[in-house]
């Protein structure tokens, strides 16, 4: 939101109290706080203390390398939640030091320096350089003639400094110069709007801001005023968190310390999910022809996905399969799962007035109330449909009681469809939470509920999600995907900036729609987005009005799908030890150039490629003719497909088979290569073969491949002297093997090679 008119002036209607400058600064060493009052005129003598407004804000730290800021103006107002669930270090204080110069508070390398004279300054400080600042009229409450109050930070940036993240948001990849409302909503792919808004943002220059709010934030990057970002939300109180580098990957692994780090999922949930489609004809004849197609064609499959209509029509949700075409669910369930497959069913947190359901919890008090007692319902998506108040323990139960039902026929997984169309007017929460605050909480909630009880059944790093809706937090319950975008080039790339921004939000996994969900794309179209979808973390076929099986396009998809699908399968071992640093660090399976080359400026815009680990660069083909552009940064990079070699930094271009994209080594990789092609969940170290790419003469490092399930690490220890290369293992379980080239020196068990290069 903006709140002025230009640099000198207040918008009509609005009134500013900034904060001028520090009056006093009080420490509480047992809370490990620095609290500083602020008056929003210069005090020139004690009669100016009288019917002047203050402003009072307290800095903290919750853990190391985060500096917590609450800019309050009236602090006796109601609180009301939800809150976002944090996760503080237990029994940390924070170092807190005020003179006559300046309050310091010293969290790590991080440290907030309050000046006590002259205007109002802040300067964050990390390692002693100062990364962002708040200046004169940066923290101001500000008021309405018409009504209404918000609370205002702005906080400086550096020339050329980008800023990236709030979300999964599908315009240009770098927000500066973006008014952003943080908002779910159902709005596709090709606007403002987002399905997972996240208030949290991380800078080339090394740090992130976290605002601590789950209703409405607002930001201005650099579009109220051009060498800041202006953060804002209704009310009297603000909340944010500036949490340090000093690279973006240190952003993230502290904030998803803060907010909640992505859980280990499923080996097989790697594997290619394939759908129903969403308004599909389908029974269980069409499936096992899917099912069959996608066999005869080697084409490996490990998720079937059962869509909407799984459930009869006017009546989602009711839980209860469609007898019509559904006569057997359990038996088909089983027979799907003696074909070594996984079933996932949509859902969605809506009743049906039509569904069998709709009365019994309407009258329990199961649904979202209006103030006069009644049930909410409107008509969008299902005829007089209410909402399940995941704030009522009851109705929670009754809901999982439901799922309870169809994961004992045999379902595996749900995806979580919807979550973002949350009213906020004329409603009243269960637990009496603010229905501002509730409209983007309840995504959380939802997935919340769903994915904590396919945790409690599934086990540990075996339940998985397939999510639309999220905000901070949503990456503790993953998979997410893209939602529903068009099937053109131009959606293709839309849905990659959305993914870029989202894993700058500290989302670890990501998937979409291969081809589109809207329309049906042409062949060219579907078969460049498969390569895309396949070297994704997550690949899912899946459309609205049309059918994603590959022989459905021209001969040539189905190849295309063998070939990536192969490869993917052959992935496993690296992508399961990528995977480690989304648990372990909070580091994203699909990294942006930036977050992998912080150091790199000529990455800071790019949004056409991306770090599939820290090792494979991947540039999506988003033209029929195949041609296309990638950067390369510093150093010898050789193509995973062709075995081609591109010297960076610099761009490239080229063009590229429908079978082929730029998909390139970086140099001084060891890559573990498995050796199966027909599924994800298999032994990865049992076969695997080490590719070598460029190592650098004095490499000397242990290349660790999980085995299935985040259990052990089998480690090969390589080390280049040299023209030669030594691999040794003491821990191998069977065969495995080292490529250079062309050349290939295979071992068993405990051995060691050497190669000459």
């Amino acid at each position: 939101m903006k709140f002025t008119d230009g640099y000198w002036l207040s918008r009509p209607g609005l009134h500013p109290l900034y904060a001028v400058e520090v009056d006093d600064v009080r420490v509480d060493e047992a809370a490990g706080t620095m609290t500083v009052y602020a008056p929003t005129v210069t005090i020139r003598h004690r009669g100016d203390t009288l019917n002047r407004p203050m402003l009072t804000l307290t800095y903290s730290s919750p853990a190391p390398g985060v500096v917590t800021v609450r800019v309050e103006h009236h602090a006796g107002g109601v609180h009301r939640g939800p809150d976002f669930a944090l996760h503080r270090e237990p029994g940390f204080r924070p170092v807190v030091k005020v003179d006559e110069v300046a309050g310091v508070l010293e969290t790590g390398e991080l440290a907030v320096r309050v000046h006590r004279h002259g205007p109002w300054r802040v300067d964050f400080e990390h390692a002693g350089e100062v990364v962002t600042s708040s200046l004169p009229k940066s923290v101001a409450s500000v008021s309405a003639d018409a009504g209404g109050r918000w609370v205002h930070e702005q906080l400086a940036l550096a020339p050329g400094e980008h800023v990236y993240g709030l979300g999964e948001r599908f315009g240009p990849f770098v927000k500066n110069g973006q008014e952003v409302d943080v908002w779910n909503a159902d709005g596709g792919t090709s606007s403002e709007q987002a399905y997972k808004n996240v208030p949290f943002y991380v800078t080339s220059r090394g740090y992130g801001v976290f605002v601590d709010h789950p209703e409405k934030v607002s930001l201005e990057v650099a579009t109220e005023v051009n060498s800041r970002v202006q953060l804002s939300v209704p009310g009297e109180t603000l909340t944010y968190h500036v949490i340090a580098g000093p690279t973006p990957k240190d952003v993230l692994t502290r904030y998803t310390a803060l907010t909640g780090r992505p859980p280990r999922v499923p080996d097989w949930s790697y594997g290619l999910w394939l759908s129903t489609s969403f308004t599909t004809d389908y029974d269980e004849q069409t499936v096992n022809a899917f099912i069959d197609g996608m066999a005869e064609r080697d084409l490996p499959l490990s998720v079937f996905h059962f869509d909407c209509f799984w459930m009869r029509e006017y009546q989602w949700c009711d839980f209860t399969w469609d007898p019509r075409t559904f006569p057997d669910p359990e038996g088909m369930l089983a027979r799907l799962h003696d074909r070594g497959l996984k079933v996932c069913l949509w859902i969605n947190p809506y009743i049906a007035q039509r569904s069998p359901l709709f009365a019994e919890a309407a009258e329990r008090g199961y649904l979202l109330r209006t103030s006069d007692g009644g049930t909410w319902q409107w008509d969008l998506w299902q005829a007089g449909m209410g909402l399940v108040d995941f704030t009522n323990p009851d109705a929670t139960d009754w809901y999982l009681g439901h799922l309870e039902r169809l994961l004992d026929q045999g379902v595996d997984c749900f995806k979580t469809d919807f979550g973002e169309r949350v009213p906020t007017d004329d409603v009243v929460w269960f637990d009496g939470s603010d229905p501002q605050r509730m409209h983007n909480y309840y995504a959380q909630a939802y997935n919340e509920v769903v994915f904590g009880l396919l945790r409690r059944r599934r086990g540990e790093g075996e339940a998985v999600l397939f999510a639309r809706s999220a905000t901070t937090g949503g990456q503790t319950m993953p998979v997410h995907w893209g939602g529903d975008c068009d099937s053109q080039f131009s959606s293709m790339a839309e849905t990659l900036r959305g993914g870029l921004s989202l894993a700058m939000s500290g989302f670890g996994y990501w998937s979409h729609d291969i081809g589109g969900f809207e329309g049906t794309p042409d062949a060219e179209v579907f078969k460049r987005w498969l390569a895309f979808g396949l070297l994704s973390s997550h690949s899912r076929l899946h459309g609205s009005s049309s059918y994603r099986v590959p022989w459905a396009f021209d001969d040539e998809a189905v190849d295309v799908a063998r070939r990536f699908t192969h490869l993917k399968m052959r992935l496993m071992p690296y992508l399961g030890a990528a995977a480690e640093e989304v648990v372990g660090a909070g580091v994203p399976l699909m990294r942006p150039m930036p977050l992998e080359f912080p150091g790199d400026r000529s990455t800071f815009g790019i949004d056409t490629q991306y770090m599939l680990g820290g090792a494979l660069l991947v540039a999506p083909v988003f033209s029929a003719a195949g041609d296309v552009e990638v950067y390369v940064p510093e150093g010898t990079w050789t193509s995973l497909l062709t075995g081609q070699q591109v010297t960076g930094p610099r761009w490239v271009r080229e063009r590229h088979a429908a079978d082929s994209l730029p998909l390139y080594v970086r140099p001084g990789t060891v890559l573990p290569v498995g050796a199966r092609t027909d599924r994800p969940d298999y032994a990865w170290a049992d076969g695997v073969e080490l590719r070598l790419f460029e190592l650098p003469d004095g490499y000397d490092a242990v290349t660790a491949v999980p085995t299935r399930g985040g259990g052990e690490h089998v480690r090969f220890h390589v080390r280049r002297v040299g023209d030669e290369v030594q691999v040794s293992s003491d821990d191998a379980p069977g065969d495995w093997s080292v490529r250079t080239g062309d050349v290939v020196v295979a071992a068993s068990g405990a051995a060691s090679v050497t190669l000459a290069l």
